[in-house]
Parts: structure tokens; sequence; C-alpha cells
């Protein structure tokens, strides 16, 4: 690989790390937290409603839907670490959950 081909690579691959740490892993974290607030929720219909079938329905599809949002959101995390792990990305995530772990100190600055 020639040198303006392996700084294009490197460039690419700080750009990918900078989105999953700016966007993607946050973005994530929120869903699977608004995922599990809608499964509590629903958790609560249903144990409050205990005597109103409908009431209690409404809160199983609501404790559903929330399991199914974790799922998803702990798939897209796979993914994300998956293609991470492909392409050589792996102490850019670790750094990105944890910037003070070792070797992070100048793994994220903008050259």
């Amino acid at each position: 690989m020639g040198g303006a081909q392996q700084q294009a690579a490197q460039e690419a691959a700080r750009f990918v790390a900078k989105v999953n740490q700016i966007i993607l892993i946050p973005l994530i974290a929120l869903l699977m937290g608004l995922a599990f607030l809608v499964f509590l929720y629903g958790a609560a219909e249903y144990i409050m409603n205990g005597d109103d079938e409908g009431a209690r329905e409404t809160g199983r599809k609501h404790m559903f839907w929330g399991i199914i949002g974790l799922v998803v959101m702990v798939s897209a995390y796979a993914i994300i670490q998956i293609a991470a792990a492909t392409f050589g990305l792996n102490q850019t995530l670790d750094c990105a959950t944890n910037p003070n772990a070792g070797g992070c100190a100048n793994i994220f600055r903008v050259q």
C-alpha cells in the first residue's frame, strides 16, 4: 500500500472511530435506556391494572416492545463491535467507552 493510500485508510479509520464515539455509541445507549423505560412502564401498567384485562394487555404489549427494543439495540452494539474488530478499530472503541484506559491519551486527538 502506498503512502497516500495508507494515509487515506488511516483517515477513514479515524473518521469511523469519531462517528462511533460521538454519535453511535451514545445513541445506542440512549435508545437502550428508552427501551428499558418502555419495558418498566409496561410492567407497572400490567401490575397496577390487575383487574382490567384491556389495560393488562396494553402493559404486555409495552413490555414486549421494550424487550424487542433492547434486543435490537444490543444487536446494533454487537454489529458495531464486530465491524470494529474486522477493520481494526478495537482500541478506538475501547477508548471511547473508557477514555482513561492505558494507551488512550492521544487516540482521539484530531491532527
